[in-house]
């Protein structure tokens, strides 16, 4: 077990390695009213909770993207309303990134503010969408354009989740562990160099850690600057293509998928304006595909996907502006580079 603390718009533990339920009892003291807000998928999965004299409502929330909507957000506004939550009262979020992302944007909207837990059951939850306090919901005009920058009271990672996961789950939490790797932590990729999915997945000191690292990155970059004035653009590293390929692909990929896709054409687009060596290139490749990443997208899309980047909350006006590294640890931007390089970056990631 360890703690990792984030100083932000409030300063919280991000505690890795516990049991959930017994983690969440000492911040039940108090309660009122406690709201847990979890996906379909892990409805069933609620079980165990500790003895408390707070009143418990679970609501339940479409899973993935289709529960980061207007409607959903509106309708747990509406639980809460009728519940008649006030500002002692806590919300839980159990889930992956959507539901941590709707939860969070609940709880920093109802009453203009009232506390909100975190409990993440995926990897991409744990290491990212839990910790730094993005909350937020989609737009038809693209994906985290609505929400809040709104810290939660705690972070409760609990291992145990991660057995519910399927391997391409997995591997898709893995994304954001090696997009941490590539802008701070080189130990992080190396660590996976020559690994798949299945032996990182079976090897919990090497999962334990590899989370450690990839949240104290993260802490690290959120304390810094919170509301992502500039250093914690970084951290969109591979996200730029990787959001315009999610919301064309109608998030029919998973979100590490598409940063994955995202890194991959970052990685050719800064070879071949003279920004990283071959080498490097082949690097974000070869460990990508270790770990059972797709590093290709549909031929024929780029000027869908030109669009969409466009909507990318780095654009300044017209003006794409990318996360790049030089080298790994070494992030700089890339602004408004000519359209050709950008069409040819895209042919090396289509198939």
């Amino acid at each position: 077990m360890s703690n990792i603390s984030v100083s932000a718009d409030r300063k919280y533990e991000v505690e890795i390695d516990v049991n959930w339920q017994a983690a969440i009892k000492p911040l039940l003291v108090d309660r009122g009213q406690v709201a847990i807000i979890v996906s379909e998928a892990m409805r069933d999965r609620i079980v165990g909770l500790p003895d408390t004299d707070a009143q418990i409502h679970i609501f339940t929330v479409p899973d993935s993207e289709a529960g980061k909507s207007f409607a959903t957000y509106q309708k747990v506004l509406d639980w809460l309303g009728a519940a008649g939550f006030t500002r002692n009262d806590l919300v839980i979020a159990v889930g992956g990134g959507a539901v941590t992302d709707l939860s969070g944007f609940v709880a920093s909207s109802w009453l203009r503010g009232i506390d909100w837990v975190a409990v993440p059951t995926t990897l991409a939850a744990m290491v990212d969408a839990a910790v730094g306090g993005k909350t937020g919901i989609n737009s038809e005009y693209g994906k985290n354009l609505i929400g809040s920058f709104y810290s939660p009271i705690s972070v409760l990672v609990d291992l145990a989740w991660l057995e519910t996961l399927s391997d391409r789950d997995f591997a898709a939490g893995l994304a954001e562990v090696l997009k941490s790797g590539f802008i701070v932590d080189g130990v992080i990729v190396e660590l996976l160099k020559g690994k798949s999915v299945q032996e990182v997945r079976s090897d919990r000191a090497l999962t334990l850690e590899l989370i450690s690292r990839t949240v104290g990155v993260k802490a690290k970059v959120v304390s810094g600057d919170f509301k992502e004035s500039f250093d914690r653009e970084i951290l969109n590293y591979g996200h730029t293509f990787g959001h315009a390929v999610e919301i064309h692909s109608q998030y029919s990929l998973r979100h590490g998928e598409c940063v994955s896709i995202g890194m991959a054409f970052i990685a050719h687009l800064s070879f071949e304006s003279g920004l990283i060596s071959q080498e490097l290139l082949e690097r974000h490749l070869s460990v990508l595909r270790g770990v059972q990443l797709p590093v290709q997208y549909t031929q024929g899309e780029w000027p869908e996907l030109f669009s969409a980047m466009k909507l990318d909350k780095k654009s300044r006006g017209n003006n794409l502006r990318f996360v790049v590294i030089t080298e790994i640890g070494k992030t700089q931007r890339l602004e408004n580079p000519d359209e050709a390089a950008l069409i040819s970056a895209y042919e090396k990631v289509s198939q």
